[in-house]
């Protein structure tokens, strides 16, 4: 979800995702990072595009209409939970 919601927002690139989830106590490695965004490719979540800096090519990662979607969906699904834990 985190995922989706910032590459709803603008284009992200692996170590940038890693830091930012890091800075919500989150602490994945590239080796549990990168597999989720190539699924989320594979699966049409996002979009991915090269971007060359002198000899660094970076991975740039988007949400598409379908990520968007499942975006929208889970946030309902959290607001359902949280208003069940609230009125428990």
């Amino acid at each position: 979800m985190h995922i989706l919601f910032h590459a709803s927002q603008e284009e992200i690139y692996g170590l940038w995702m890693i830091e930012e989830l890091a800075s919500h106590g989150y602490r994945l490695s590239p080796g549990t990072l990168y597999p989720m965004l190539h699924k989320m490719v594979e699966d049409g979540y996002l979009t991915v595009r090269s971007e060359r800096d002198g000899r660094t090519t970076r991975k740039l990662y988007a949400a598409t209409e379908k990520g968007r979607q499942g975006l929208a969906l889970a946030r309902e699904r959290v607001r359902i939970f949280v208003r069940e834990e609230r009125d428990a």
